[in-house]
């Protein structure tokens, strides 16, 4: 862990012993009793935290003090495509650790149906691999995470057009703010990402499954006022396509 991250309902509360932080702390950093520490509020500030008091049980009890604000976030909106929950748990964790601002998971016609049932969603596991990547940056705060049953129901919602708290300042619509929306396609491709031009623009960037998108997925692109863009004339995996649809983007941001 590069900092220990906490949730602001656990200030003022013991860690339990086999929780992975206290454990992080006592056993791998070997911190003891009034040592300090790198730490931070998930969704909040980045700071200082000390270790009070060691109880008898194992359990630490520790304060924050703040210092700084998190790094920004990228001006990045991605949508992937359902796939394996071992590779869905890697992209979360490598898109978070990258500082994507939201991750939208959709179902697209040529993923297999059956990784829509995943466990990763609904058991927390998908929060904590958000957490495992914000962690290894130093980061506090962790990408917005949607779900959508269908390409369709993503391009129908536009989420990238709703404001939230935590997404306003990237993506208020105004004439330097309006999303460039890119799909990412090395068939029937109408460009490539390395020849997009710079821009102070947020990305909107779509990631198909491993078996690509259907030609009525890319016909709802079009529809919708996608770019499909290739990012070379190979078939990447899913996990690969997104890290590196996600440097692109940074390349190409102001």
């Amino acid at each position: 862990m590069n900092i220990i991250l906490l949730e602001e309902h656990e200030l003022g509360h013991n860690l339990l012993r086999r929780d992975k932080r206290t454990i992080h702390l006592l056993k791998v950093l070997h911190k003891k009793c009034g040592d300090t520490f790198e730490a931070g509020i998930i969704g909040g500030d980045i700071g200082t935290g000390k270790i009070e008091k060691i109880n008898f049980d194992g359990s630490v009890f520790i304060t924050f003090q703040k210092t700084m604000p998190p790094p920004p976030r990228l001006r990045l909106r991605m949508a992937v495509a359902f796939v394996r929950p071992i590779q869905m748990r890697r992209i979360l964790r490598e898109l978070s650790n990258m500082g994507v601002s939201a991750i939208d998971i959709i179902g697209t016609d040529m993923g297999e149906k059956s990784y829509r049932d995943t466990k990763l969603l609904k058991d927390g596991g998908s929060i904590q691999a958000l957490i495992e990547g914000a962690n290894q940056a130093r980061d506090t705060q962790i990408p917005s995470l949607s779900v959508f049953v269908s390409l369709d129901k993503w391009l129908e919602e536009r989420p990238w057009e709703k404001i939230s708290a935590n997404l306003s300042g990237l993506f208020a619509v105004s004439s330097q703010r309006i999303p460039i929306l890119l799909a990412m396609d090395n068939v029937r491709e109408e460009g490539s990402f390395f020849h997009l031009s710079q821009s102070s623009r947020p990305f909107v960037i779509a990631i198909g499954p491993e078996r690509g998108w259907s030609d009525r997925e890319r016909d709802l692109f079009e529809k919708a006022g996608f770019l499909r863009l290739s990012m070379g004339s190979r078939a990447l995996r899913t996990e690969t396509a997104c890290v590196a649809a996600a440097i692109l983007a940074m390349e190409k941001t102001e």
